[in-house]
């Protein structure tokens, strides 16, 4: 389940070595406890003033304690800053900083998966190697931009446009709901380059964007009912010039770009959730094995008994589904079915798990002296964000409709 919050050792040395690809299986307690150690002494004490206010003021000092620790690169190989440790060890580090603070989770998941991971996997060798060592490092933040006012889940209707001219593009504008935005030093920006293309999906190309390039800006941050600390906004183009050799993948491609880290994006941010069970696991375990009523523990009364009992296995199960896809990812074998089976279950779960927190709690759980209304507020945008638990739906039903095709069925 995890060390426990009141009782691991809190006070030993941090480790000050750098994680690396040596991490074998029996070592992932190790990293772990790295990991648990650095977000419940960095965020855990800060969390409840960084969803009031809204930021994390040392967002940027704790990034590079990350990157210090080879923890931003987890899929990246170590020729560009990386530390190559796999998904499984990815979704574990993302799990333990969901467990101290969700909202710096988040931004973490969007930063290490949604921009690196796709500039690794689809960049070229010199945009590689001139992005991805500062975004591994922590001396850069990154983020992904898909989003618009008009395009959520249709996210193909995008009208952000890039036009060619000599060897640069002119970007004009909008993009919404952007995690990461606000402070995104590196963004992968996706705009639609062929207006004319037959399918609206064949004319979008993805670039690399710089903060400072002219013409770009971030306008509104917005106000959020969770996972607040972990910025989101609005981008701006206004006639803002990007090189050519910007473009991620190839121009009218950019779907191709989007899809190839999709199933491996639901899988990473599954974690998210699953940390947030774990916290709500670590509150409403301590507190009726605590609180008294009628002489007795509430813990030692049965109705309560239960419903931790289903926390415990909800989690549980949530963490072994998780587990068992990125291992799979790992071997090579992605299931689109399961990433995104595995984040539409955790998400839905947590938000549930935050619900029971609550209940356990009881008057306690309804003020805000306690985390659990955060950690329900937190858990709700994993149903919502990233692809929402309808379209989930709609992608597993889809491949198990084409599955059953393919036999003859």
């Amino acid at each position: 389940m995890g060390p426990n919050l009141k009782f691991a050792s809190l006070e030993q040395s941090f480790p000050k070595w750098k994680v690396t690809a040596a991490f074998s299986a029996p070592s992932l307690q190790v990293l772990r406890q790295t990991v648990f150690d650095v977000a419940q002494r960095e965020l855990a004490p800060k969390a409840a003033t960084i969803d009031k206010e809204n930021n994390f003021a040392d967002l940027r000092v704790f990034w590079q304690q990350l990157g210090d620790l080879g923890m931003l690169g987890a899929t990246v190989d170590q020729d560009y800053g990386g530390s190559n440790l796999g998904y499984l060890n990815h979704i574990l580090i993302m799990e333990e900083i969901s467990r101290a603070c969700a909202a710096i989770g988040l931004s973490y998941g969007a930063h290490s998966n949604l921009c690196v991971n796709q500039i690794h996997r689809n960049g070229t060798e010199e945009q590689k190697k001139k992005y991805l060592p500062k975004l591994c490092s922590g001396h850069h933040i990154g983020a992904l931009a898909m989003s618009e006012t008009g395009s959520g889940s249709d996210v193909v209707s995008m009208k952000l446009r890039a036009e060619k001219k000599k060897d640069y593009y002119v970007l004009n504008g909008n993009k919404f709901w952007i995690t990461n935005g606000p402070d995104a030093d590196i963004l992968v920006v996706y705009a639609r380059t062929d207006p004319t293309a037959t399918l609206p999906q064949h004319g979008i190309s993805a670039f690399i964007v710089e903060k400072g390039m002219a013409g770009f800006l971030t306008a509104q941050k917005l106000d959020k009912l969770g996972m607040r600390g972990s910025n989101t906004g609005e981008l701006i183009f206004e006639d803002c010039k990007v090189p050519s050799e910007n473009i991620l993948g190839a121009e009218n491609k950019g779907i191709y770009v989007l899809f190839s880290g999709l199933d491996l994006e639901r899988l990473v941010l599954a974690s998210g959730p699953v940390g947030i069970m774990q916290a709500c696991c670590d509150v409403a375990f301590e507190y009726t094995h605590i609180r008294k009523q009628f002489n007795k523990r509430i813990g030692e009364f049965q109705l309560i008994q239960g419903k931790l009992a289903d926390m415990y296995t909800t989690l549980g199960a949530c963490r072994s589904y998780l587990y068992a896809v990125a291992r799979a990812c790992d071997q090579g074998h992605i299931n689109g079915k399961d990433c995104a089976g595995v984040i539409l279950y955790c998400a839905e779960k947590a938000t549930q798990l935050a619900l029971d927190a609550i209940q356990c709690l009881g008057g306690n759980g309804y003020i805000n002296d306690y985390p659990c209304g955060r950690l329900l507020r937190d858990a709700k945008l994993y149903e919502i964000g990233a692809g929402t638990s309808e379209i989930r739906r709609l992608v597993i039903g889809r491949a198990l409709n084409k599955e059953l095709l393919l036999v003859g069925i």
